[in-house]
């Protein structure tokens, strides 16, 4: 009898221990599973180009899984147009910006979607900040996915997982791969026309998703918009350390943003635009290419005219670039070009000029063109979303997250994702590509898209599928109003020419702009 009571007593024990651990376990896996799916929808009306457009906006999130385990969650803000019979006749749009770190609020508030800021001509903003109907959505045209990727937005890794499988080039295109399949397959649009547009590094991100949705999931995207194009990074990386390139593709650059504050020499200043970033290319790539490349051979008297002729096209004293050993790099160049006036002049866009803080300091360090608008658009959004969206939800919306240490896939060699573009334009030969260029922009410089793109070694017979375009503003070029509606005119006739089997005439756009064919 004893025995018994001593089993029966250890069999309680065992299985209140048994239970204990399937209760913990429970609570452990509901701690890990805390993130939902839920979608909020609200109806609008917007005039667009004269036609009245009534759609539907979704903010919402969709969860990333593996194996039944919740990953990450996606925040996304979506716009249908309402009263489409046939989704295979209606584009879809997928848009996100860059960083890498950065929302999707730019090209959504600034370019796309169907509410704007409100900027001033001057391209600053003033309290109290606010929106407007933007008649210059692309809303007529496409629906549009404003995508905010894993870290940045609302977006989040779930409780327990490490954010490191998605800080990083290809971790962050195959997470947002994964959730444009699931939205795709949510809301029945795979037989719909597909655009990717990405900006900055969501250029970066963009090449490389459809060379990922096409190879993975046989999803065939129609067209690519690059808004502020960067594909390889070795022209733009590492000014000063044993990489010349960006020197050369930077200068042109130089030269629009020394024209436009006035300070070349009159015989260059009197020029148009184009005539003399013109001049100032076929320098760049002739003589100036070839003294830099001779390095400590370059001799004297070459020397001092590459000195003047680089002083004449960046508005820099000859002893400045003399002393740089020709070499001025792009946060020199901001420091530098209005020092005598204790002014810099803006990364993003260098038509902006703000206050030096440190007038003896070697390079800018603060952004104008970034502080007229960070505040900007990073109130309007706050507000919109809660409102307008009717999304409520008290978390931060990660403006700009610092997901650093970011994976470049790149040890001893610059990323570089042009291949892969090419690639895919090569596998899939009716995909079209659109590239929006600022020449006042000096963190992805139009130059060096150019180079980029002449050396993609695209087969001849593709190479009508790429459409250029130039911007008289920086590199969020929207903010400039003239080339907001330059740059969604032309993103209207790049997506019916798509859709239609069109082909851009690039020698056409090259003459415009007054260079040679790519």
């Amino acid at each position: 009898m004893k025995l018994k009571l001593v089993l029966l007593s250890l069999f309680c024990v065992f299985s209140s221990f048994v239970l204990s651990a399937e209760e913990a376990k429970k609570e452990d896996d509901t701690k890990k599973k805390t993130l939902e799916e839920k979608t909020v929808e609200k109806k609008h009306a917007i005039t667009i180009q004269g036609n009245d457009i009534k759609y539907t906006s979704v903010a919402g999130t969709i969860v990333l899984k593996q194996e039944g385990d919740q990953k990450a969650s996606f925040f996304y803000t979506a716009y249908l147009k309402e009263g489409v019979e046939d989704l295979s006749s209606r584009p879809i749009t997928f848009c996100f910006n860059g960083g890498p770190g950065s929302s999707s609020v730019w090209l959504h508030l600034g370019a796309f979607g169907p509410q704007k800021v409100v900027i001033k001509d001057n391209g600053n903003a003033e309290p109290p900040y606010r929106l407007e109907d933007n008649s210059h959505s692309i809303l007529d045209v496409t629906d549009l996915v404003f995508i905010d990727p894993v870290s940045t937005g609302f977006s989040k890794h779930a409780k327990g997982e490490d954010v490191k499988q998605f800080h990083g080039v290809d971790e962050d295109i195959k997470s947002v791969a994964e959730f444009i399949r699931l939205f795709v397959t949510k809301f029945e649009r795979w037989e719909s026309p597909k655009f990717i547009a990405g900006e900055s590094y969501g250029t970066t991100r963009a090449a490389g998703l459809a060379a990922e949705l096409h190879d993975d999931y046989f999803m065939y995207v129609n067209g690519i918009l690059l808004v502020s194009s960067v594909l390889d990074f070795q022209t733009m990386r590492d000014f000063g350390q044993g990489n010349d390139l960006p020197y050369i593709l930077f200068l042109p650059t130089y030269t629009a943003t020394a024209h436009y504050h006035k300070l070349l020499k009159p015989e260059l200043q009197k020029k148009t635009l184009g005539e003399v970033v013109k001049e100032s290319e076929t320098f760049a790539l002739g003589q100036y290419a070839s003294a830099l490349l001779q390095g400590d051979r370059l001799g004297g008297d070459e020397r001092k005219v590459i000195e003047k002729k680089l002083g004449d096209y960046t508005g820099l004293s000859q002893d400045y670039v003399s002393n740089a050993d020709l070499r001025v790099n792009s946060f020199q160049f901001r420091k530098q070009l209005l020092r005598t006036k204790k002014r810099n002049i803006g990364r993003f866009d260098s038509r902006y000029i703000g206050v030096d803080i440190n007038p003896l300091g070697e390079a800018a360090m603060v952004d104008p063109s970034a502080e007229a608008v960070f505040g900007l658009f990073t109130a309007t959004f706050n507000n919109y979303v809660r409102t307008v969206l009717g999304w409520e939800q008290d978390e931060k919306y990660e403006i700009l997250a610092n997901v650093f240490p970011w994976d470049w896939k790149a040890s001893n060699e610059y990323l570089n994702v042009a291949h892969g573009l090419r690639d895919v334009m090569s596998k899939n030969t009716q995909l079209k590509v659109f590239v929006a260029n600022g020449y006042y922009d000096m963190a992805t410089p139009f130059f060096a898209t150019e180079y980029t793109f002449n050396h993609l070694n695209l087969d001849p017979s593709l190479r009508g599928n790429v459409m250029m375009e130039y911007y008289d503003a920086g590199h969020m070029m929207y903010t400039h109003k003239p080339s907001l509606i330059k740059l969604n005119n032309d993103i209207r006739t790049f997506i019916k020419n798509t859709l239609q089997g069109g082909r851009s005439d690039r020698k056409d756009l090259m003459t415009l702009k007054g260079l040679k064919s790519l």
